[in-house]
């Protein structure tokens, strides 16, 4: 049943809590006399201020009820007593208690009109000089511009996050800016959703077949696309998607299409006489990553050196035989400026990265590791014995003048190294990699190391198979399967996998296990039973920190989200012992697996006597305190502890159970995978050999052989649209790969 929505009014008087970033609020509020807890993002709000609120009353396990608003109306204080208790509150930069009281003495009720319309007359009171009154006056006019838009905003229902992006975006103009193009509320910047921009818009009177409705419907159908992989996409797709989302006709799409053009709203690139459509940063992001590689690949050429010698001289020391393209990537990576090194399990790239780092140490160069998540950064260091730190962490972050997050590392502040080597290549996308390739000085060598076969990163482009497919960098694929590899049934039926050959099903002596099941339930009983006792029992393996579960889908009777819930009921079950916190979709508990869903760069992080910022989309931790006096949950993760006040929950979510593509770059112990379902999307092969390729030590299939034979024979390899192969190669003429894509997403 829908709860009935109430309505109440007051005066704040304290506010509690208070985030800047989303404008999450917890006050007190004098409603009449009786004193009540709001919560809501209700804004810059201060002690003083009257608000009109509606929203429902909710129950907190450790506070109690609360009013939870869902819209806010904001009044200035309209008494003496107010308006002082609002100046002293630190509404205003520069005005303490002791101030606000002369203020408001010598103006009385008429003192924020005044603040506002002739701040000047400030400087009549005793204590603010005509500096002191400037800054005062730029203060106020900041706070007055904020309550304008919050309150043009509020109008359309537009919560006050949007009204505080709109603000640190546009600044005192953003009202008019709104006014004539609302759809600036659904750009990168504010990020309002655009059916929610189109509302306004109407309610503003912007005619539908107006060029900004159609370019900012336009710039929406490209951000979905981006959003599961596409760089951008064809023309005549963009078209049709457009016209019958806006219900606007071929020559008005046409004219607001060729409008975009002309402003850079978007970008238009010829491939195979074929018009594919960017939105400006993938298309600035694809451009410059074809021009610096290129640039890369020319700076250096190959020495006029024999390495045979340096590399007979690690086979003495480390005893250990190179084989034949072993050897060729060793030298291909020691003499020139830029290389791919490529191969699937047990063929010996981790060997290879080895000597590669060993004899360009010994020449004296300075070698830095990176790599896209902060799990395969660890990997990586436990592997090669050498520091490797996230990509985002390597770059650094810093806020520019705008309060925009931007890398610290970039052509005018490049990274200190004269080789550069790049782990778990496939999960970069176009975006990372061009913010990487600009702080890449041109004298440095860059090593990248992947796997193409596995999925695509999870962000735009097709990054590493598209520099392998070019041609123009060098590459060397490692295919042997060592003997010691050999033994481990994971590793030849990945490669079996990968061939289009149907994995060994039949072995139950060995590291990979199939167990049929065809009903949901027994399947899902299996898992949990597996995961919390038989393995637990069998191998010493711990439920939370050795075992994964990796599904291929969120949703479904085998999706992580369904699985999470039995999991954690049956892992980390409720016990007095255990607090809890909520988040607006899970209850957290302490102990519970968890995994961080979208990049926080301001996150703070201790480990030991290093501290940090930043944990990033993707990092796996384990809740390791609940306090609800300070609302706020302590998350480990690999040893950095980060705090998460209670609001900022939602970018965490349950990791007993994740998907295959949030799973890349990790390694477990153990892996359990359902394959059992209608999942006719996620039916691929590279998802199934990422899947298998995650397990270290020990594989279990449950499901069907029918959906795994599916999953085998379908090659289909998530390809996506992008144009960076065509543009490393000058345009030269080559096989559209994309004519058979599934439809792209619709507004």
């Amino acid at each position: 049943m829908e709860q009935k929505i109430l309505h109440i009014e007051g005066t704040v008087e304290n506010v509690l809590f208070k985030n800047e970033e989303n404008g999450y609020c917890v006050l007190d509020l004098d409603a009449g006399g009786e004193l009540i807890t709001v919560v809501g993002e209700l804004g810059d709000i201060e002690s003083g201020e009257g608000l009109i609120l509606e929203g429902g009353y909710v129950s907190h396990k450790k506070f109690g009820t609360q009013f939870r608003a869902v819209y806010c109306e904001r009044k200035l204080p309209d008494t003496v007593v107010n308006i002082e208790k609002y100046l002293a509150s630190g509404a205003v930069k520069g005005i303490g208690p002791a101030l606000a009281k002369r203020i408001v003495n010598t103006f009385g009720i008429t003192t924020l009109d005044i603040m506002e319309n002739a701040p000047y007359r400030l400087s009549e009171i005793k204590g603010i000089s005509p500096k002191k009154c400037e800054e005062i006056a730029a203060e106020t006019k900041k706070l007055f511009s904020l309550r304008l838009i919050m309150s043009f905003l509020s109008q359309f229902g537009i919560k006050s996050q949007y009204a505080m992006r709109a603000y640190r975006t546009y600044g005192a103009d953003a009202i008019e800016l709104l006014k004539l193009n609302p759809y600036l509320l659904c750009g990168d910047a504010i990020g309002l959703d655009f059916k929610k921009a189109d509302s306004v818009a109407h309610d503003l009177h912007i005619e539908s077949n107006s060029d900004v409705r159609i370019i900012a419907g336009i710039q929406h159908i490209l951000r979905a696309n981006a959003g599961i992989g596409h760089s951008c996409i064809p023309l005549e797709t963009l078209a049709e998607k457009a016209k019958k989302a806006l219900e606007v006709t071929e020559q008005d799409f046409y004219r607001a299409y060729n409008a975009g053009l002309d402003d850079d709203n978007i970008f238009e690139y010829i491939k195979n006489e074929r018009e594919y459509v960017y939105l400006p940063e993938y298309f600035y992001a694809e451009s410059f990553i074809a021009d610096r590689i290129k640039i890369l690949r020319d700076f250096t050429s190959p020495e006029d050196f024999n390495y045979d010698t340096l590399i007979d001289i690690e086979e003495e020391e480390h005893n250990i035989k190179y084989e034949k393209l072993q050897r060729q990537a060793i030298t291909t990576a020691v003499s020139r400026g830029l290389m791919i090194l490529t191969g699937g399990p047990g063929t010996g790239k981790t060997t290879t990265l080895n000597a590669i780092i060993s004899i360009l140490e010994k020449r004296g160069l300075n070698v830095l590791l990176a790599a896209p998540t902060g799990r395969a950064a660890k990997r990586m260091s436990d592997l090669t014995g050498y520091e490797a730190k996230t990509i985002h962490r390597l770059l650094e972050m810093e806020y520019d003048t705008g309060d925009r997050l931007r890398f610290t590392h970039n052509e005018n502040n490049p990274l200190e190294c004269d080789v550069l080597v790049i782990d778990e290549m496939s999960m970069v996308d176009v975006l990372l990699f061009e913010a990487l390739l600009r702080a890449v000085r041109l004298g440095c060598k860059l090593i990248m190391v992947g796997d193409s076969d596995q999925l695509p990163s999870v962000g735009a482009g097709d990054l590493l198979r598209d520099l392998i497919s070019s041609g123009i960098v060098p590459v060397t694929e490692l295919k042997e399967v060592f003997r010691q590899a050999q033994k481990s049934c994971i590793v030849t039926n990945a490669h079996r996998i990968v061939s289009g050959e149907m994995p060994d099903l039949s072995r139950k002596d060995s590291d990979f296990f199939f167990m049929k099941r065809e009903d949901y339930a027994q399947a899902m009983k299996l898992i949990v039973d597996l995961a919390k006792t038989r393995l637990p029992k069998a191998y010493n393996y711990s439920p939370t920190d050795d075992i994964q579960i990796i599904a291929p889908s969120r949703i479904g009777s085998l999706g992580t989200i369904e699985l999470n819930k039995v999991l954690q009921r049956e892992i980390n079950p409720p016990s007095p012992s255990k607090p809890e916190c909520k988040s607006y979709i899970y209850t957290f508990r302490l102990g519970d697996k968890v995994m961080q869903t979208k990049n926080n760069y301001d996150i703070i992080w201790k480990k030991n006597d290093e501290s940090g910022t930043g944990i990033f989309n993707g990092d796996i931790g384990k809740i390791i305190k609940i306090d609800n006096v300070s609302s706020s949950a302590v998350i480990e993760f690999d040893g950095r502890t980060a705090v998460y006040p209670f609001d900022t929950l939602s970018q965490i979510e349950l990791a007993y159970a994740v998907t295959v593509h949030k799973s890349q770059g990790c390694e477990f112990e153990a892996v359990i995978m359902p394959v059992l379902g209608s999942f006719e999307k996620l039916c691929y092969r590279n998802l199934l050999y990422t899947a298998v390729t995650r397990a270290k030590k020990l594989l279990i299939l449950i499901g069907t052989e029918d959906i795994i034979q599916k999953m085998v024979g379908n090659v289909r390899k998530n390809r996506r649209y992008s144009c960076l192969a065509h543009m490393l190669t000058n345009g030269q003429k080559e096989k559209d790969p994309f004519a058979a894509l599934p439809e792209t997403e619709q507004l």
